[in-house]
């Protein structure tokens, strides 16, 4: 399928993969209020395509994502700006709008991380189920540099990825960390070099897209709400969705082709 353009996002869908990518080099693809609503809109538009199965988010140029536009903070001109309401209520219409958006997402969604990773950035590559991030990348949790803390949601999703410890360290110190030291602390799943992220991108998306898609998507929402939840609501839940899927014709389709294809 052709590319089409969704503001500063480009949505390009392959077989059952949908790419998104965040098309405003020039800014180091900065979320800027037009960034926001783009990436928002696309990302909202998602569990309507029943044929996506895997969405890969990415950035073009050098950088994933760079978060806040630094420069436009300094003009007075960023969504960061007026009376304290203003500010909570833009906060709410454009940042935290992605946020919503992107746990939403019944599908899984990889990060393909293929340079910087900054503040805002790094918390949007947070919210992916997967990351995958070149040599050589840089990622942050910088806003402390700026006098600021995230305001998209990133306490909550760093203390998840790397414990509470690594996270106030990483908040408390805005120290960059390269992609190798993020490996180390599971703050991404995997490192590749540049010329490899896209195809490897491509292969894990593809795997996670060949899924029974309902199995799928029951599979994500069961991990997600495993992460929050005590052992006995877990084996709860995991029962629920395990007899609806025993029940269902997918699973029967499944274990015929398991069944054929080990003949």
């Amino acid at each position: 399928m052709n590319p089409e353009k969704h503001d500063l996002v480009l949505i390009e869908q392959r077989g059952a993969v949908l790419y998104l990518t965040l098309n405003d080099s020039d800014t180091g693809n900065a979320l800027t209020t037009p960034m926001c609503v783009a990436l928002a809109e696309a990302l909202e538009g998602i569990n309507g395509r029943p044929d996506v199965h895997c969405v890969v988010l990415r950035g073009s140029g050098r950088h994933f994502c760079t978060g806040g536009n630094v420069k436009d903070m300094q003009r007075g001109e960023d969504l960061m700006q007026g009376a304290t309401e203003d500010v909570l209520e833009s906060l709410r219409r454009y940042l935290h709008r992605i946020t919503l958006a992107m746990q939403a997402v019944d599908v899984p969604v990889i990060a393909a991380i293929n340079g910087s990773a900054i503040g805002a950035g790094l918390d949007l590559s947070l919210m992916c189920d997967l990351r995958v991030a070149v040599k050589g990348a840089r990622l942050a949790e910088s806003f402390l540099r700026l006098g600021l803390i995230s305001g998209i949601g990133g306490a909550w999703f760093l203390t998840r990825a790397v414990g509470l410890a690594k996270a106030m360290e990483m908040t408390l110190t805005s120290q960059f960390h390269t992609a190798e030291e993020a490996l180390q602390m599971g703050l991404i799943n995997r490192v590749v070099d540049a010329d490899e992220l896209d195809s490897t991108v491509e292969q894990l998306a593809t795997t996670i897209a060949s899924a029974p898609p309902k199995a799928l998507r029951l599979a994500k929402r069961l991990v997600r709400q495993a992460a929050s939840s005590d052992l006995p609501q877990a084996l709860e839940s995991a029962g629920a969705v395990q007899a609806i899927l025993l029940c269902g014709a997918e699973h029967k389709a499944a274990v015929k082709a398991f069944l054929a294809s080990t003949q």
